[in-house]
């Protein structure tokens, strides 16, 4: 199954599964090397921990190169505007509060709230998907329903 993903999302991952294989996986068989060299492996706490290291790192490894090849990269320099798409950055007003919020509708693996960035399947961007400036969009969240005005559409 494809997994839709922007550029930059894409270059993030693909830096650090460089990073794992490079600089994460030396250093694991290395600290492996060393611990095996003091001696008796069955009661080296040094060497089991080494191991495990090792076991997450190439686990994280395998998961990213997986998710690099089910990438689908969404180059969204070419969208149009006028409705919300996977890749935009939507500014919107919150109608009961009056606040402003702005996402990017990304790839659940690159949702990151804090920067603003959250996943298409979320439930704000489940809601959003589709619509156009002006209109009004109820989200429904486990702890409320937020009704939101789309005042803007753009792709950065």
């Amino acid at each position: 199954m494809k997994v839709p993903m922007t550029p930059k999302g894409y270059e993030q991952l693909q830096k650090k599964l460089e990073q794992l294989k490079k600089v994460e996986r030396p250093s694991v068989i290395a600290a492996i090397a060393e611990a095996a060299a003091h001696g008796d492996l069955s009661e080296n706490a040094e060497y089991s921990a080494a191991k495990e290291k090792q076991a997450f790192v190439e686990g994280k490894i395998l998961e990213i190169g997986g998710k690099l090849a089910n990438a689908e990269v969404i180059d969204t320099s070419t969208v149009s505007n006028e409705k919300v798409v996977f890749g935009a950055t939507v500014h919107l007003l919150a109608i009961e509060t009056d606040e402003k919020k702005k996402y990017t509708l990304v790839g659940q693996d690159e949702a990151d709230l804090s920067n603003g960035q959250i996943s298409v399947q979320s439930p704000v961007g489940r809601a959003l998907i589709s619509h156009r400036v002006g209109d009004f969009v109820e989200v429904n969240t486990p702890v409320k329903t937020v009704e939101y005005e789309i005042l803007k559409i753009e792709f950065e």
